[in-house]
């Protein structure tokens, strides 16, 4: 048992320890916060490093396959350049925009929606199909009622032209004569640079009318078949194309995404490392504190 005299000075190093518990408590209760903020996002950057990794590894693919596309394409429409075909003035235009189903990749859909809006906004009385749900849902809330198809999982992997003459097929049943249809697609400049543009292809009636097509020798009869066929190419053309920009620009966007975690991760471990210490030096004050208590007593 302590004396009488003892007893304040204890009550007193008692009370001063108690008051010291609380802050020292949230500074734990802080390193453990920061603790679980670092976990997090060091898995996010894993995981953007290894979407970075497999969209890299896929890039060199997309780009054989936009090269092939490009060569079919161009040459096809070397064609209509030279026969001089023009869209016919009285019809309606279709606009075909080549999107995907995925995001993560920038801003390449919303690209190819205003490059949609601003052609709608000059032919008002234009139709839209769409390819891939990403494009859809953000045309719905601008145009719902211009969209007269709409195609899903078909630029999930490599496009194929089976895949494209299948879209083409379901375009060819549409009541609506078209005076041309333009396909809206993101033309792949460099690496990191896309921009979106569009090219046409053009009605059996067009193509008849053309200036110089009588240079060319077609049978009457395989006109259709020249439709068909031009419009399956630039529709394949224009996939293979923006599967390529979506690629490139999800490698790009993972990119960034993991060198911004890098510098968040450095911050945290920053801010980690000040409150340990601060924790630490708050429990010596208080072992020092109780130290010095008792041997006052």
């Amino acid at each position: 048992m302590f004396s009488r005299a003892v007893r304040p000075a204890v009550r007193a190093g008692s009370a001063a320890v108690t008051r010291a518990a609380p802050p020292n408590a949230a500074n734990f209760a802080t390193l453990r916060e920061i603790e679980g903020r670092l976990k997090s996002i060091k898995n996010i950057q894993k995981i953007t490093n290894t979407m970075k990794i497999v969209a890299s590894t896929r890039l060199t693919r997309a780009q054989k396959a936009m090269d092939e596309s490009r060569n079919y394409g161009e040459n096809s429409n070397t064609v209509f350049e030279k026969a001089e075909t023009k869209p016919l003035e009285d019809k309606k235009i279709l606009y075909v925009v080549a999107s995907s189903d995925k995001g993560l990749c920038g801003g390449i859909h919303s690209t190819l929606t205003k490059a949609t809006r601003r052609m709608v906004a000059e032919n008002p009385d234009a139709d839209i199909v769409v390819l891939g749900d990403k494009a859809k849902a953000q045309l719905s809330r601008f145009m719902p009622e211009k969209i007269q198809l709409s195609f899903s999982n078909v630029c999930k992997d490599l496009p194929t032209f089976a895949d494209a003459q299948a879209v083409a097929d379901q375009i060819s049943l549409l009541p609506t004569d078209y005076s041309s249809i333009r396909i809206i697609y993101n033309k792949f400049v460099n690496a990191q640079t896309y921009e979106a543009t569009s090219i046409d292809a053009f009605s059996e009636e067009a193509i008849t009318q053309s200036a110089n097509i009588s240079a060319f020798e077609v049978d009457d009869e395989a006109f259709a078949s020249l439709r068909e066929y031009a419009l399956a190419n630039n529709i394949f053309w224009a996939m293979a194309e923006g599967h390529a920009c979506e690629i490139s620009a999800r490698r790009n966007a993972m990119e960034n995404a993991s060198k911004n975690a890098g510098e968040m991760i450095n911050k945290f471990q920053i801010l980690y490392n000040r409150q340990r210490q601060a924790a630490i030096t708050g429990e010596l004050v208080e072992i020092i504190t109780g130290a010095t208590a008792s041997e006052d007593m």
